[in-house]
């Protein structure tokens, strides 16, 4: 069971970054240890499109430019996710462990472009 990301502080700060969303729960047996795992519906629904180590153009695969939910599945560290190529635009650190259910509103709907580890 994935853990909410959602807190107080984390709200305010994607508040501010102009990034608004809710966490709910993950299928966790969906996304593989060591993953960070893209799903094109909420709530962690669907087939996951897996990914691990950076990545400057996540655009590429169908689940990453379509996501509207997202999982950290990894098994050290937090992986920062960008709304830009190569580490641009909008971003939010995810701890392992942790997910975003609902993507909707964000500068990440649809669009969680690259990703960097630690």
């Amino acid at each position: 069971m994935r853990n909410k990301i959602m807190t107080g502080a984390l709200a305010l700060a994607l508040g501010t970054l102009g990034v608004v969303g809710t966490a709910g729960a993950a299928n966790a047996d969906a996304c593989p240890s060591t993953k960070l795992c893209a799903y094109a519906q909420t709530n962690y629904n669907g087939t996951p499109g897996q990914v691990q180590y950076n990545n400057d153009n996540l655009l590429q695969y169908y689940s990453f430019a379509n996501a509207a939910s997202v999982s950290n599945s990894g098994t050290q560290c937090s992986v920062t996710i960008y709304s830009g190529t190569g580490g641009t635009g909008s971003s939010v650190v995810i701890p392992r462990g942790y997910g975003i259910g609902d993507l909707s509103g964000t500068a990440f709907y649809h669009s969680v472009a690259s990703d960097y580890w630690c």
